[in-house]
């Protein structure tokens, strides 16, 4: 028996190709060092766990709405619109389990056979498998280190024909670290107005992570006349370092969300109940844990920044939010799996290639790992880098 043809299309994920390998030397007793995960070091704060358990203690054990429990949507939707100038009545918000559930089910609402979706490179390395498992026929267009990685009007409006259904924007964006400016956002808004056929998602997750004054600004805030168009894609994992929690949310129109609604009933029902509390939680409480994560993030982006500063072959612009590194190896002469390959069987360091990302030339560091590790591995890069 042969896996269906969408299942031929799905290839192993190229970074987790790189953190297995570097398990396995760990687990074989060498002395391994990881820049690679995409993940909070810090523990869930404990007001949001102990949610969790007077949740649990409540009796929220049982199956809930697919769509999410009534008072999460309804938190949900006043923090759109207190924070992020957004208008949506809890009837337009669906929580899912992470952000990742969120857009696989919306492109599967969406999409039909041959529709083109628009992902600008480089792009978070699920993008293209969802777009491709719904149907649709991911359109990448590359964006350049000079403009700060962010999507152009003309490369927006070069890349639309008749057959594109959806533009994704991340942002702050893994891998590059890019925050879209408000004035950016406007002109790619003024694209979009001009093809009707054309929505946009939204892809919010790093919000808070930001760096230097850059300030988040969602699409749908510039743009609310194209609100029936537009869709915004958050969850709880990287701003509250709740990434095994699995809670994330879409929030969109109404007439889309049902049906996502009903595609989440019929593959995993409802999010676990008890963890939806932890969520609201997250959105009543204060913000106090959140801002020391970043600002310890901040310190850590310095210390990556200043040891650049001093490195051959390698160069990358100063992250402006996430907990990313993008840094350009073409000078190397190495593609980024063999560059990332021999990075940890020579130096006992995991990075993350950027062919995963789209980017063949370059490769992520994630500086969401503690200091001492994190000095560790950018001195395995360095003497790496030295022994080219």
């Amino acid at each position: 028996m042969k896996p269906a043809e969408r299942a031929q299309q799905l290839q192993p994920s190229l970074t987790l190709a790189i953190s297995a390998k570097a398990r396995h030397l760990q687990q074989q007793g060498e002395d391994i060092c990881s820049l690679s995960t995409g993940e909070p070091d810090f523990p869930t704060p404990p007001f949001i766990r102990r949610a969790a358990a007077a949740a649990m203690e409540a009796g929220h054990t049982r199956y809930g709405p697919a769509a999410g429990e009534p008072s999460l949507r309804e938190a949900i939707a006043s923090k759109l619109q207190r924070e992020n100038g957004l208008t949506y009545g809890p009837e337009e918000i669906m929580v899912s389990n992470g952000a990742k559930q969120a857009l696989y089910t919306l492109f599967q609402v969406l999409l039909d056979p041959g529709d083109q979706v628009i992902l600008p490179a480089p792009y978070w390395l699920s993008y293209p498998p969802m777009v491709s498992l719904a149907g649709g026929r991911p359109v990448i267009v590359p964006t350049h280190p000079d403009r700060n990685h962010q999507l152009g009007a003309a490369e927006l409006a070069a890349a639309i024909t008749p057959r594109t259904r959806l533009l994704v924007i991340n942002s702050p964006a893994n891998p590059t670290g890019a925050v879209y400016p408000e004035q950016a956002l406007a002109e790619l808004a003024d694209v979009v107005r001009r093809h009707p056929q054309v929505a946009v998602v939204s892809d919010e997750i790093y919000e808070y992570i930001l760096y230097d004054h850059h300030r988040h600004v969602s699409f749908g805030a510039v743009a609310p006349d194209l609100a029936a168009r537009t869709f915004v894609v958050n969850g709880f994992s990287k701003n509250w370092a709740m990434t095994g929690w699995r809670l994330g949310y879409l929030a969109g129109p109404r007439p889309i969300l049902r049906k996502a609604a009903a595609l989440q009933s019929q593959s995993t029902s409802n999010v676990c109940s008890f963890v939806q509390y932890s969520g609201l939680a997250a959105l009543q409480g204060s913000r106090a844990c959140v801002h020391t994560m970043v600002e310890a993030f901040a310190r850590r982006r310095q210390v990556v920044l200043q040891a650049l500063g001093s490195m051959g072959y390698v160069h990358g612009r100063a992250p402006q939010g996430a907990f990313y590194a993008f840094l350009n190896i073409a000078a190397t002469k190495l593609g980024s799996m063999v560059f990332c390959e021999r990075l940890l069987a020579e130096a006992g360091l995991a990075m993350a290639p950027g062919a995963a990302f789209g980017d063949d030339h370059s490769v992520r560091l994630s500086f969401a790992t503690d200091t001492t590790t994190l000095q560790r591995g950018l001195e395995r890069l360095q003497g790496f880098l030295a022994g080219l």
